[in-house]
Formats: C-alpha cells, sequence, structure tokens
C-alpha cells in the first residue's frame, strides 16, 4: 500500500512536469508566431548614407504605428553590408535590388516579401508615364550621331560598366549580348565607374563610346544638363528586370509577414509614405512577390559569371 502510494504521488508529479513543460511550449509557439518586439530594418544607400538616412527616417514611425512595435531604420554601407546582418539577425527588413536579393536568398539570409513599383517610362525620350510598372529595362546608351547604331557595332568600342554585381549596369546586358554571340568581355574595352549617372556623363563627355545603365539613367542627370537627352540616346534595351525587393528573415513568422506586407502596402498608397519612398528610391508602392519572380535574374547571373571567366 505504501508503494502504491509512492507509485501514485510520482505519477502526479510527472504528469504535472509534462503539463507544464507543454504549456511552457506552447507559450513559446505562440510568441513566436506574435512576431518580434521591435522591428530593425535597413535600407542599401541610393545617395550619400547620411542623406539616405535622414530620407528614410519617418518610415519609423509609420512602420511602428502600423505595426505597434517599435522599428527602426538604418542605412548600410552596400548590398553585402545588409546580407550578413540579415544572416546574423541584426536586420529583420532588408530594401534589397534583385541581384542582392537572389545572393541573399541562396545563403539563406532572406525570403522576399514585396516588390516595388515605379513609374513606366516612354522611350526613346526616357519620359515617365502614369503607369505603375514592377519592372525596368538595362539599355545602352551612346552619343547622338554615333556611328555605334546597334549592340553589333560594339566591337572595339569602350562601355562604361557598373560592379559585376549590378543587375542592369552589368548583368543584365553581358548576358543578353552574349546569348546573341557577342562577348563583350572580349570584343570590349571595359571601364567600371560607380553610378549609373557616370555612365551617361562619360558618354557624354567622350570619356566611353557607351555606356550600360538602368532606364532612364539620363533622368539622373537632367538637373545638371537639361538637354543630356538630346545629346545622349539609348540603342538597346534589355528584356524585364524585376524590381528591388523588400526583404525579409526567413525566422520571421509568417503572421507578421503578413502584417508587415499590408503596413508597407499601406505606407505605399498613402500621401505621406508615398512622398517618403519617393525622395529614398524614387519607388510609388509595393506589390506581392514571390521567389521565382526573380529566376530570370539567376539565369542571367549564370551566363554573367560563364563569362566573366
Amino acid at each position: 500500500m505504501r508503494n502504491f502510494k509512492k507509485l501514485s504521488a510520482f505519477a502526479v508529479a510527472l504528469l504535472a512536469t509534462v503539463m507544464l513543460s507543454a504549456c511552457g511550449n506552447g507559450n513559446h509557439k505562440q510568441s513566436n508566431s506574435a512576431g518580434p518586439k521591435s522591428l530593425n530594418v535597413q535600407f542599401v544607400p541610393s545617395v550619400a548614407a547620411n542623406k539616405m538616412e535622414g530620407r528614410a527616417k519617418p518610415i519609423e514611425k509609420m512602420l511602428s504605428k502600423r505595426l505597434g512595435i517599435p522599428a527602426h531604420v538604418t542605412v548600410s554601407t552596400d548590398n553585402n553590408a545588409v546580407i550578413e546582418a540579415m544572416k546574423s539577425k541584426k536586420v529583420d527588413v532588408g530594401f534589397l535590388p534583385a541581384d542582392a536579393y537572389v545572393q541573399a536568398h541562396k545563403q539563406g539570409a532572406a525570403d522576399v516579401l514585396l516588390q516595388s513599383e515605379r513609374y513606366g517610362l516612354k522611350e526613346p525620350g526616357g519620359t515617365w508615364t502614369k503607369q505603375l510598372v514592377h519592372t525596368l529595362r538595362s539599355e545602352i546608351l551612346v552619343k547622338k550621331n554615333s556611328k555605334i547604331k546597334s549592340w553589333k557595332d560594339l566591337k572595339g568600342k569602350s562601355i562604361s560598366i557598373q560592379s559585376p554585381t549590378s543587375t542592369t549596369g552589368y548583368i543584365f546586358p553581358i548576358a543578353e549580348l552574349k546569348q546573341k554571340g557577342f562577348d563583350v568581355t572580349k570584343n570590349c574595352k571595359l571601364v567600371t565607374v560607380t553610378g549609373h549617372d557616370q555612365g551617361v556623363l562619360n558618354v557624354l563627355s567622350g570619356d566611353t563610346d557607351a555606356a550600360f545603365v538602368f532606364e532612364d539613367a539620363r533622368n539622373n542627370v537632367l538637373q545638371d544638363n537639361p538637354k543630356v537627352k538630346s545629346q545622349v540616346v539609348p540603342i538597346y534595351f534589355t528584356r524585364p528586370v524585376p524590381n528591388d525587393t523588400i526583404s525579409v528573415i526567413p525566422s520571421l513568422p509568417k503572421a507578421f509577414r503578413e502584417k508587415l506586407a499590408k503596413a508597407f502596402i499601406a505606407i505605399g498608397k498613402s500621401k505621406a509614405g508615398k512622398k517618403v519612398i519617393e525622395s529614398v528610391y524614387d519607388q510609388e508602392g509595393y506589390i506581392p512577390a514571390k521567389d521565382s519572380d526573380y529566376n530570370i535574374v539567376r539565369k542571367y547571373q549564370k551566363i554573367a559569371q560563364a563569362v566573366k571567366k
């Protein structure tokens, strides 16, 4: 009888332990599904970092209001810094361009949440339309009245390019021309510059014969040279490149991701929010995105990397 009482007491204690453990696990899951207690958002600079941070800071209050948690906005030095910060979970949300997103996803650092929208462009004048688009193109610019009339005339010519990680300033034109049988790296003199506006200016000044830039990078030079569009003209456009992303770390719960996506979309639709994102990246809003939207970037990356070798 004494042994039976001891056994009963042990069974009750064991059951209590199991129940407490189950409750603890349930609370843990509930906490995870609720999302983070604060949100760290990081941008890649499109202008000087100090200017960029000042422009992006208002998003902190807008996000905090919609999410009900503190949001912190910072500006990184470059794409790789954002990726590393997301890998170490120091940053929850990164504004990553197409190529950087693909790299981050490959490293298990990011999942795409949203894709940016911009106003479309009417070519060859490069004037803005009222239609929102979620892609852009790369273009090849030359000086007006140049003997270069098509990509076939680029042989032996000098070209201003961006770094090999730039989708529009390197990867897409390099890969697409390779598919046409033209190896830019072997047939042309490549001059790496920093900034698509510098590519435009190099063509304008005659420092290079052509430039690989995003469509329409000439708009970034208009303020200093209102006549640039009549002096520098496009001769080739690549297929569309998917727009920049708002990406999140993989550990961010699904329910919170949905809440975050709604918050960013709402910010893009609000008058105050639109003003901020226009000043930061010339973006007009956001739409849902999926990883497969960026398969074309992966395909062109492989081609460009093979050409580089």
